[in-house]
């Protein structure tokens, strides 16, 4: 498994349209495109994305704890947001705050050539330090705690990391999936059946061609091949 880049994280929500008009208001992202099934949105098409994708409600928070932003700037990134969206400091350099439906992003302050690109993911998981163990297997590379003290793995300068708790497994989960780039998506997929890792699914798109593995604690973790044709921006 050779993952190149954390690509995007993608969400299943109800009511996409308010979540999208913050991101792209007060959140320095624009809506990269958007279909009847999903709105995907970045700041950069080739940089981490969020995708929102219509479903039934109301969702359960489930194993997503919150997606996290890097910014250059966190003071300036702040006094983008609404007056009245109340935003928690836990640490110096980090801000965080609901949106909706049980989704909870994150600004964080650090060195980037895109602001608004992934910092990182946080996952809840019963068993951390395993479960980013796990997540070699898959082609993570082990990283050091970051500033939360949650176990955590990288991928091309993004995390994701696992913090203590009870992912369940809901009916209508929010999180839909994790998404890495990749050189090939059917090398994954051979390499995932000689390794005796599941397959969920494989999506050959009019842009991309993607193959869908199961990861630790039934999360998806998509590998995505961006095709010659990949136009976004």
């Amino acid at each position: 498994m050779h993952p190149k880049t954390l690509d995007h994280v993608a969400m299943w929500v109800a009511d996409r349209d308010p979540i999208a008009d913050l991101l792209t208001e007060n959140v320095g992202m624009h809506v990269i495109d958007r279909t009847d099934a999903f709105t995907l949105v970045g700041s950069d098409a080739r940089r981490g994305k969020l995708t929102l994708f219509a479903a039934e409600g109301p969702r359960a928070r489930g194993a997503l704890a919150h997606v996290a932003l890097r910014v250059n700037d966190l003071e300036a990134a702040l006094e983008r947001l609404p007056e009245e969206l109340p935003v928690e400091r836990p640490r110096p350099g980090e801000a965080y705050f609901d949106v909706r439906e049980g989704l909870r992003l994150g600004l964080v302050e650090g060195p980037t050539d895109v602001d608004y690109d992934l910092d990182h993911a946080a996952l809840f998981s019963a068993r951390p330090r395993e479960t980013a163990e796990e997540y070699e297997r898959l082609g993570f590379e082990p990283a050091e705690p970051g500033p939360s003290g949650a176990p955590r793995v990288e991928v091309g300068g993004a995390y994701v990391e696992f913090h203590e708790g009870e992912p369940g497994d809901p009916d209508r989960p929010l999180l839909n999936h994790l998404a890495v780039l990749v050189d090939s998506a059917e090398d994954h997929i051979e390499e995932a059946r000689d390794t005796g890792i599941e397959i969920d699914n494989v999506v050959d798109a009019p842009n991309t061609y993607a193959v869908f593995l199961w990861g630790p604690e039934r999360v998806r973790v998509e590998y995505v091949e961006h095709k010659p044709t990949f136009s976004l921006t």
